[in-house]
C-alpha cells in the first residue's frame, strides 16, 4: 500500500459456511483489530466493520462486511488487511511496527555492512528479522532481542546487530 498504512492481518479464508471468515491478526492484542477500522483490504476494498465472533487455532473467528459467502471467504485468503497509521498506537521507544523495520541496513557493533531487512517474522517467541546479506545466498535469520539487536535507529533506517558466533560467517 503505502508508507501511510501498517499490514495489521490477513484474511485466512472461511470459518463455517455462512460467511464468516479467518482472521490472523498481527496486532499486540488480536482482537483489537476491530478497533481500528475503517480498515483496508489490499485490493484496495475499504472494511467499515468487523465483529469478532470467536477464536480458533492461530486465528480470530470473524464477521467482516463486505463478505457473505464461504466462496467470498475463500476467494479471499491471503488478502492483507492494512490500518492507517494515525489510527495505530504511539509505541515506546523499545518497540517498533515490523513494516518500520523492513528495509532497514543492518551493521555489526564495528561498523561494518550486514545486509538489509527483508522481513520480519514472528514465531511465538522472539521476533527474528530476515536479512538478505551480500556474503550469503540465503537469508540469515537474526533474534529481535535487545542484547543481539541493541539499536535500532528508525530515523536513519540503521540497525546495529552484536550477532553470536556464526551467525554470519560462510
Amino acid at each position: 500500500m503505502s508508507d501511510d498504512t501498517i499490514v495489521v492481518g490477513v484474511l485466512s479464508g472461511s470459518f463455517g459456511v455462512q460467511g464468516d471468515v479467518r482472521l490472523k491478526s498481527f496486532c499486540a492484542e488480536p482482537e483489537a483489530i476491530a478497533d481500528y477500522t475503517p480498515l483496508t483490504r489490499a485490493d484496495g476494498r475499504e472494511i467499515a466493520t468487523i465483529v469478532i465472533k470467536g477464536q480458533t487455532k492461530g486465528s480470530l473467528i470473524a464477521r467482516v462486511d463486505g463478505i457473505a459467502t464461504k466462496e467470498e471467504a475463500d476467494a479471499l485468503r491471503g488478502m492483507e488487511i492494512f490500518a492507517r497509521r494515525d489510527q495505530l498506537p504511539s509505541l515506546p521507544d523499545d518497540e517498533f511496527y515490523h513494516a518500520d523495520l523492513v528495509g532497514c541496513m543492518t551493521y555489526d557493533t564495528g561498523g561494518a555492512e550486514l545486509g538489509r531487512v527483508k522481513a520480519v517474522q514472528s514465531n511465538g517467541a522472539d521476533d527474528l528479522l530476515e536479512v538478505v546479506s551480500p556474503r550469503h545466498s540465503d537469508t540469515v535469520l537474526v533474534p529481535f532481542t535487545k542484547a543481539i539487536v541493541p539499536t535500532v535507529d528508525l530515523a536513519s533506517r540503521r540497525i546495529v546487530i552484536d550477532p553470536p558466533q556464526g551467525l554470519f560467517e560462510d
